[in-house]
């Protein structure tokens, strides 16, 4: 009994070091290499056309998952002995990682660093060199995701990079944020539903109606949302109808019934939605029977006063 209450208090001394540390065991054991393909945008993608550079294997590096990317991932998977599908899931993210540290230079270095800046603010200069101020990056990274802290980017530190959400952009001019349910810090989403809605939401600014209004999409690290009975995967986001006045981030919110509403707008911005997604749209939410008829929504409860997207 004495040698059991040793182990005990040497159990429980270990434990308060490691929550003492910010160092949970595992943070994030939901964390898994995304499903990327084409049709898909984002950080994500462009950690995945440097890791095929990395692998003789150059492309654009642009974030859009294009026929280019499409070649070069099939390509890849034959030379792997993969399924030849050009689809990105858990086996080819594994056999496409390349454990990088510090002294290291090249593509996968560049992929790591720009997965850190978009993912956790890293703030590092992209330039495909490993050196102090990466390793210190990845080190933080490591803590945050509660896996081993040891400044090198191996295959833990590369799934967690690319599973972890990224904050919208609310660049100006193009979105703004609300908080309609309390949720300042529901925001965040899957990279590819992150870059995939800036970029509706950029090429619907140029139509001028106005400025996206982008509500709840999720907390970093997913969960429940209050107000929400979805938005936990990153894949779900809020955004509101467009007025005739194009005041939509600044006026009264409105419902599809309201005289401000401006139907030909919100089409516009549906079609733009899509259209930047392509494939990667699984519904939109909206009870606007006009775009309901017209295949562009689906009708759902309480979804009077506002469009919610789920990616795919």
């Amino acid at each position: 009994m004495r040698q059991l209450g040793r182990v005990i208090a040497l159990f429980a001394a270990v434990a308060a070091l490691l929550l003492g540390a910010g160092l949970p065991a595992q943070a994030f054991p939901q964390a898994a290499f995304p499903l990327t393909s084409n049709g898909n945008r984002g950080t994500d993608v462009v950690a995945l056309q440097h890791l095929l550079a990395a692998h003789g294997r150059p492309v654009t590096v642009d974030g859009v998952f294009g026929p280019g990317t499409h070649s070069a991932v099939t390509a890849f998977q034959q030379s792997r002995g993969l399924t030849a599908d050009g689809v990105v899931g858990p086996a080819t993210w594994d056999a496409l990682a390349v454990t990088v540290r510090q002294g290291d230079a090249g593509p996968a270095v560049r992929a790591v660093q720009a997965l850190l800046n978009a993912k956790r603010a890293a703030g590092l200069t992209a330039d495909g060199v490993f050196g102090p101020a990466t390793q210190t990056a990845v080190r933080a990274f490591q803590a945050h995701a509660g896996i081993g802290v040891d400044g090198v980017a191996g295959p833990a530190t590369w799934r967690n990079l690319l599973w972890h959400y990224e904050h919208i952009d609310f660049g100006p001019g193009t979105m703004c944020a609300q908080s309609p349910d309390g949720n300042a810090n529901a925001h965040w989403a899957t990279a590819g539903a992150v870059a995939q809605l800036e970029a509706a939401a950029a090429a619907f600014a140029g139509t001028g109606a106005g400025r996206l209004p982008v509500g709840d999409a999720g907390f970093e690290h997913g969960g429940d949302i209050p107000g929400h009975a979805s938005h936990e995967t990153g894949l779900d986001i809020d955004v509101w109808p467009v007025r005739t006045d194009a005041a939509q981030c600044t006026a009264g919110r409105i419902t599809w019934q309201s005289p401000a509403y401006d139907r030909a707008a919100t089409r516009r911005l549906v079609r733009e939605i899509r259209a930047k997604a392509p494939g990667h749209v699984a519904l939109i939410y909206f009870n606007d029977p006009q775009l309901i008829a017209e295949g562009l929504t689906t009708s759902y409860p309480n979804h009077d006063n506002h469009l919610h997207i789920r990616y795919r």
